[in-house]
């Protein structure tokens, strides 16, 4: 991915939709009908928060990966940039890419 910086950088981590595929959200053949309606919040140290859909994370519904990085360019991520960052492909803006993530909440739309 390429930062804000103008120099792109390798991140590794795990995909996201694994992570919620373990923790029991309906995610691949489940999601379908109202569970369309969720989304995920994702919430930085700094409280900066950002939303993705269900599907935007789903490999079957999406092309992309979203994932959960813990490194950059083979190192841990630095100081005050981790333990993790989402790392969201192919986007213009890497404003979606949020550093020092602390929490991943999952939601209906209808809850708000």
């Amino acid at each position: 991915m390429t930062d804000r910086d103008g120099k792109a950088h390798r991140y590794t981590g795990v995909a996201v939709s694994d992570i919620l595929q373990k923790a029991g959200v309906a995610m691949g053949k489940q999601l379908h009908g109202e569970n369309l309606a969720q989304y995920m919040l994702a919430k930085a140290g700094d409280g900066y928060e950002v939303a993705f859909s269900l599907a935007e994370l789903d490999s079957s519904f999406a092309e992309k990966t979203i994932i959960l990085a813990d490194e950059v360019d083979g190192a841990l991520l630095p100081n005050g940039k981790g333990p993790f960052r989402i790392i969201v492909p192919s986007e213009k803006k890497p404003a979606r890419s949020l550093w020092e993530v602390r929490t991943l909440i999952i939601r209906f739309g209808k809850d708000e």
